[in-house]
């Protein structure tokens, strides 16, 4: 059986009756067109199971129509959501994305994102001392740093405040009569785990409580890191504490499973509050207690700010933005006050 070759953008004007210049206007529904010459090459398109070249439409408009997502902890569940509601934001606007993902910690090269593949970028587990963020900006590329930030204000930025966010947490510890507190925090070279850091261990000082080396550990966001470090705040501790605040939320349920290990009731015995609300943080099994990042709100801002870039090229003349989101506490079912002792 012989396979017949792909229908062209030629077939479909011999078809319809209309130039092949008038084909790719008419399947770009120009309103300059009539209403019928539309229809026509539609029909035709359609009856010839005709897909426009999209590497055709890129020559022609100087536009991929693409844009990099960079990510590089596929693990973590917070970024699955986020690649999820990006695709659904950019396909809104018929653009696609292509997800690059560094074998290391170290982010993508410079040449993955301005081989000319790509209109622009989306940058969401930068580390504070990359220098990819500059390196793009130095070449004129749109980018938008989404989640983490970097210090130098190089691009445009839209994350949440996560001092405040792990603030929160802490005044809700306080308000509920903790005073024997822990932590797991997050890398310290990431801006969420030092911002979350610095907001958590303030709120504490201003209350002269105090959070000793031995009731804090800093770990990799993910559950077996979560999971050690938990063993090890309360494994030989001279006397146990009475909560226990996770950079995030994969953390806080690495941590959740070691005390259950352990027998430690939840919260009856342990307050445990993580950070992100993550999809899994509802499940009825762990109703954790965290903070809420507004992913849907989070990722929109990002495109827009993007899209602002890419309309206007490079976007030089237009200062880098920084938008910041407030967080939530959302209280669900592990958290309470400490066990009289």
């Amino acid at each position: 059986m012989t396979l017949k070759p792909p229908a062209t953008s030629h077939d479909v004007a011999r078809l319809a009756g209309v130039s092949q210049p008038t084909v790719s206007r008419a399947l770009r529904d120009d309103p300059r067109l009539s209403h019928d010459t539309r229809r026509r090459v539609h029909d035709a398109a359609q009856e010839l199971r005709y897909v426009p070249s999209q590497r055709g439409r890129s020559l022609a408009t100087r536009s991929t129509r693409q844009v990099g997502i960079v990510v590089s902890d596929l693990g973590n569940s917070f970024y699955l959501e986020v690649l999820d509601e990006l695709h659904d934001v950019l396909r809104e606007v018929g653009m696609r994305m292509l997800v690059l993902t560094p074998e290391s910690h170290d982010a993508v090269s410079i040449e993955q994102l301005v081989d000319g593949s790509l209109d622009g970028a989306i940058l969401t587990t930068t580390r504070l001392g990359s220098a990819l963020p500059e390196d793009l900006a130095a070449r004129g590329f749109p980018f938008v740093l989404l989640n983490r930030e970097v210090d130098s204000s190089t691009g445009d930025v839209c994350v949440i405040d996560n001092q405040r966010g792990a603030g929160l947490v802490a005044g809700e510890l306080l308000t509920l009569g903790h005073r024997e507190i822990a932590a797991i925090f997050g890398p310290a070279d990431t801006s969420t785990g030092r911002d979350r850091e610095a907001g958590f261990r303030s709120v504490l000082a201003g209350a002269s409580v105090p959070l000793p080396e031995h009731r804090w550990r800093r770990c990799a966001f993910d559950f077996q890191a979560g999971h050690r470090a938990a063993i090890e705040l309360i494994d030989g501790a001279r006397s146990a504490p009475t909560a226990i605040f996770c950079a995030n939320d994969i953390i806080a349920l690495g941590a959740f499973n070691a005390l259950r290990g352990r027998g430690i009731a939840i919260p009856a015995e342990m307050t445990l509050i993580g950070f992100d609300d993550v999809r899994m943080a509802a499940w009825e099994a762990f109703e954790l207690t965290t903070v809420r990042q507004d992913i849907p709100r989070m990722v929109r801002t990002a495109t827009e700010l993007l899209l602002t870039r890419l309309a206007g090229g490079s976007g030089a003349s237009l200062a880098p933005r920084r938008i910041v989101l407030e967080p939530t506490l959302v209280k669900r079912g592990t958290h309470g006050p400490p066990r009289p002792g």
